[in-house]
């Protein structure tokens, strides 16, 4: 209570106004107040503009090195990536699949072991399933479903040849060297200085003349 008089003292004190006058004008203020702002329109809200996202580019076969340009580094370029070697374009999902977004690793690459692992390590961000368990294949086949049902396929990654195979297959340039090489032979080869010396003829290998007659 003694707060409470002291708070009606103050309010003569520095207004010269009772309390009860005091409280009656800033009701009528307050009143006055929401009466005007209710009358008047209200302030515009400004809403961000989301523009429409282009429809999807179907790319046909690509590399991997050709799929890492879609990792969204480039804001005009389309966000891919792939599960099992199918391109999806996950552009709508941006803020997961994008920079900075709790996904943005597996853009531009075949994520399909990382999915399946739900691994974070760059060894798993591979297409390679081999030595997956069943448990593992099975959590891959969902996330395919859900990309199937949820984003347009773009696209397949291009299959690359066994590496035995690069090794073993001749180059057009090596063979057009093998044609050009020279052929050995085991025949002796006449030098420059063996055809310039040519043996001068004796006596002996001259041919006998006619027969001189003695009178």
């Amino acid at each position: 209570m003694g707060g409470l008089q002291e708070a009606l003292d103050f309010i003569p004190r520095y207004t010269g106004l009772t309390p009860v006058t005091f409280f009656t004008v800033v009701a009528l203020v307050m009143g006055i107040y929401y009466l005007i702002t209710s009358l008047l329109p209200p302030a515009p809200v400004k809403t961000p503009v989301v523009l429409p996202l282009p429809p999807p580019i179907q790319l046909g076969e690509v590399t991997l090195e050709e799929l890492a340009a879609y990792n969204g580094s480039d804001p005009q370029k389309p966000l891919l990536m792939a599960i099992k070697a199918q391109i999806y374009d996950v552009s709508q999902s941006r803020a997961f699949y994008g920079p900075g977004g709790p996904y943005a690793l597996f853009a531009g690459k075949d994520a399909s072991r990382a999915l399946a692992k739900m691994s974070f390590e760059e060894n798993d961000l591979t297409g390679d399933i081999e030595g997956l368990s069943p448990y593992e294949l099975e959590a891959l086949t969902d996330w395919e479903y859900k990309f199937m049902s949820k984003y347009v396929k773009v696209g397949v990654i291009k299959p690359s040849a066994p590496e035995s195979v690069q090794k073993e297959a001749p180059t057009a340039e090596s063979e057009a060297v093998k044609s050009e090489a020279p052929v050995e032979s085991d025949a002796p080869v006449e030098t420059e200085t063996e055809k310039a010396v040519e043996p001068e003829p004796t006596a002996e290998s001259e041919p006998a003349g006619e027969p001189v007659l003695v009178a």
